[in-house]
């Protein structure tokens, strides 16, 4: 959908008439704002719920993430997610087990750093057009979780060295991120078809 110049992601498609060009910057703000805690909460609901799966369980906080990216758009996924890290590194309770700077400067800092940029990097996609499609949602979703496992493995393995980082952080959910990716390219591209049509 081009509404706003290039293509619009998703969420902003859907609000630009009440965010365009002809809305005025409070509305703008209030809305971006909004949007903001909402996809916070999400983040916080999707680390907290486990889903048992195997070898271990699942949490859905990877792909809120990518959720995000994808139909937010990058500055209004950046936003959101340094939203929810800014929240844990004061203390609240945002991600699977405690929070606090000292936590998130820890062996799975980079994680969280991952899902950063790949928020980021979902949402400039999004604003070439991908994720109207099962294909280039799958593949916005292989490189937006080979973001997280590359920051988070690497930082992982400062700590614990490279072997063992593989061994704990990465293998262990690549059947549970495989998943994950089958349902956004499904879901994204599905979401996408109802609101073309009304918006058309």
């Amino acid at each position: 959908m081009q509404i706003l110049g290039t293509f619009t992601p998703l969420i902003p498609a859907v609000l630009s008439p009440y965010t365009g060009t002809g809305a005025n910057n409070i509305n703008r703000l209030l809305t971006h704002l909004f949007l903001a805690l909402i996809g916070a909460v999400f983040l916080i609901i999707s680390a907290k719920v486990q889903i048992p799966f195997y070898p271990v369980p699942m949490t859905m906080q990877t792909l809120v993430v990518l959720m995000i990216g994808m139909s937010y758009g990058a500055p209004l996924a950046a936003s959101t997610v340094f939203l929810s890290l800014f929240q844990g590194a004061i203390g609240l309770p945002v991600v699977a087990t405690c929070g606090g700077l000292a936590y998130m400067m820890g062996p799975t800092g980079g994680y969280l750093v991952g899902f950063f940029l790949s928020a980021i990097l979902l949402g400039l996609l999004a604003s070439k057009g991908w994720g109207k499609t099962w294909q280039t949602t799958a593949v916005a979703m292989i490189l937006g979780v080979g973001v997280i496992f590359t920051i988070g493995v690497i930082w992982l393995a400062v700590f614990i060295g490279f072997e063992a980082a593989i061994i704990n952080g990465f293998l262990p959910f690549i059947y549970a991120d495989f998943l994950k990716i089958i349902i956004a390219s499904f879901a994204m591209p599905a979401t996408w078809s109802v609101v073309d049509r009304f918006l058309k």
